[in-house]
């Protein structure tokens, strides 16, 4: 009797610690998610103040599942003489996911990718922008030297490592960030902040003919190919689930937008 007693306290004690893990872990949820989506929409607000952007339907791929566990809920604009913006967030309770990636088409400016990762309390971010353009003229390094300029302001954030890839050639200016929610409105502002800067000068730029359009297109195309062909992080995930094929489809169509371009 004792024996079945004490297993019965022992089974209750356990339920009732795993509710608490399961309430913990909810509330924790709740507060990352509100993060992220403030982030991503005060993003997407800036854009549509200072451009016409427009939706785009894109279809099945608005809840897109990896691994079948993994649920994106994904968003793709049009923003008008500056190029495709996309952007996918995930939420699996004990991690956040967001993306946001504007590729240029219309004029001579680096592609922008933010990625933003929340686990439980931890943060990971990382704010590249790749060099995609054929003439590199005194107005675009003027963009690179102000975005870099923006983010020294935010060199007290604590800064992480990146893994090595076969595009860091292309790498410009970034900034690898990691940290713990404290720092979420830091690292938001530090985005905002790049964003203003790739504002403003994209609004100085003129442009670019069909001849310099179809040549940037090129430099893009041959990064997003090389990311099925030679893998990255992220590109390996949708690889592994999606395959090749449909992950170029996917790409092409959305994520980098480059077919609409």
């Amino acid at each position: 009797m004792k024996a079945a007693k004490f297993l019965q306290l022992s089974l209750v004690g356990i339920v009732i610690i795993v509710l608490l893990i399961i309430a913990f872990v909810s509330v924790i949820s709740k507060k990352n998610v509100k993060a992220m989506d403030t982030c991503v929409e005060e993003v997407l607000h800036k854009l549509e103040k200072n451009y016409n952007v427009t939706p785009i339907d894109v279809g099945d791929y608005k809840k897109m599942k990896i691994y079948g566990i993994m649920k994106f809920h994904v968003e793709q604009y049009h923003i008008e003489e500056l190029g495709n913006l996309s952007i996918m967030r995930m939420n699996m309770g004990v991690m956040q996911m967001a993306t946001i990636v504007i590729t240029p088409g219309d004029k001579n400016m680096p592609l922008l990718s933010a990625d933003y990762m929340y686990i439980l309390s931890n943060r990971k971010s990382y704010l590249e922008f790749y060099d995609v353009v054929k003439e590199k003229d005194e107005s675009y390094l003027a963009l690179l030297d102000a975005l870099s300029a923006s983010l020294n302001n935010y060199n007290h954030l604590e800064s992480i490592e990146a893994s090595p890839a076969w595009y860091a050639p292309l790498l410009t200016v970034t900034a690898y960030k990691g940290g713990k929610a404290d720092t979420d409105e830091s690292v938001k502002n530090m985005l905002l902040d790049s964003l203003d800067v790739y504002i403003n000068h994209s609004k100085n730029l003129p442009l670019l003919s069909e001849e310099a359009k179809a040549s940037k297109l090129t430099i893009t195309q041959e990064y997003t190919d090389g990311l099925i062909e030679k893998g990255g992080i992220s590109t390996d995930v949708f690889k592994k689930s999606l395959g090749d094929v449909e992950t170029k489809k996917f790409f092409d169509n959305i994520f980098f937008g480059t077919s609409t371009l």
